[in-house]
């Protein structure tokens, strides 16, 4: 007799199996109206079996990377705002999200940065990760492609940054002028114009990886704000949130999420 998954599995067939028990685990999962999370309970043909949200069709901007009953992992697409604004209130991340399953943003990326994006289903579960977050205790690596090649290929930034009126970001002298902010970077890859860096923020400040990059005089390609504006091959700016780590609000556990470098960064030539 199959199982509640192998049901599942027939419903969302492009579905993997991670994907299949965080709807079991998010409590989304009713059988016979009742939530039921026992991947392994026996289904009969008199069962019904229905899974809420699941006629939302999610916006292909954002991709569930996982979900339980706490919070949900997504992959943001570039070009896409992660949470609303005063001019811009329905094409961003966290509204597209609450018509799938009501959530609270925790980061942001900025709108033109792809990458992994993770949301609280409630406000214990926002508090908790925004501490982790204040403690610098989530782990959050980017790929960023750069004008040139860094000398040395691999360090440290640390400076500190100040935030104008215009949201506008720029270095200054002295902790009394700014914040501080560290940024470690290692250079993947090197060609005759790029250098493709792994950059792994221990702060983060806004537009802290951008900033510091231009101001060491390797701008990421496509920063119209901070670099040399558009990049009319790659059309995006060249930054991917690839990695974010962080032990679990509730019960403790150790995550890891990666989104797959976007296929123009791959196929881009150095």
């Amino acid at each position: 007799m199959p199982t509640l998954l192998d049901k599942l599995q027939e419903l969302f067939p492009d579905s993997s199996k991670t994907t299949l028990r965080g709807m079991l685990k998010s409590d989304r999962v009713r059988v016979n109206g009742q939530p039921e999370r026992d991947a392994k309970r026996e289904i009969t043909p008199a069962d019904d079996v229905n899974v809420a949200g699941h006629n939302v069709r999610l916006d292909p901007r954002i991709r569930i990377v996982y979900e339980d009953a706490d919070l949900i992992v997504v992959d943001k697409a570039a070009h896409l705002l992660s949470v609303p604004t005063d001019e811009v209130r329905h094409e961003n991340a966290e509204a597209l999200l609450n018509a799938y399953t009501r959530v609270m943003h925790v980061h942001r990326l900025d709108r033109d940065t792809s990458g992994v994006l993770v949301f609280a289903k409630n406000a214990h579960v926002r508090d908790r990760l925004q501490e982790l977050l204040a403690k610098h205790d989530i782990e959050r690596v980017y790929v960023a492609v750069v004008y040139g090649k860094l000398a040395p290929p691999a360090g440290t930034f640390r400076s500190y940054l100040s935030e104008d009126r215009d949201l506008r970001v720029r270095v200054v002298e002295s902790a009394s002028q700014g914040k501080e902010a560290i940024t470690h970077y290692r250079t993947v890859a090197s060609g005759r114009r790029y250098s493709m860096l792994e950059v792994t923020l221990e702060t983060g400040r806004r537009n802290q990886i951008r900033v510091q990059l231009a101001h060491a005089g390797h701008p990421i390609v496509g920063d119209t704000m901070y670099g040399k504006g558009n990049d009319p091959e790659l059309r995006r700016l060249a930054l991917h949130a690839k990695v974010l780590g962080f032990l679990h609000p509730r019960t403790g556990e150790k995550m890891r999420f990666v989104a797959d470098m976007p296929r123009e960064f791959r196929e881009l030539k150095l």
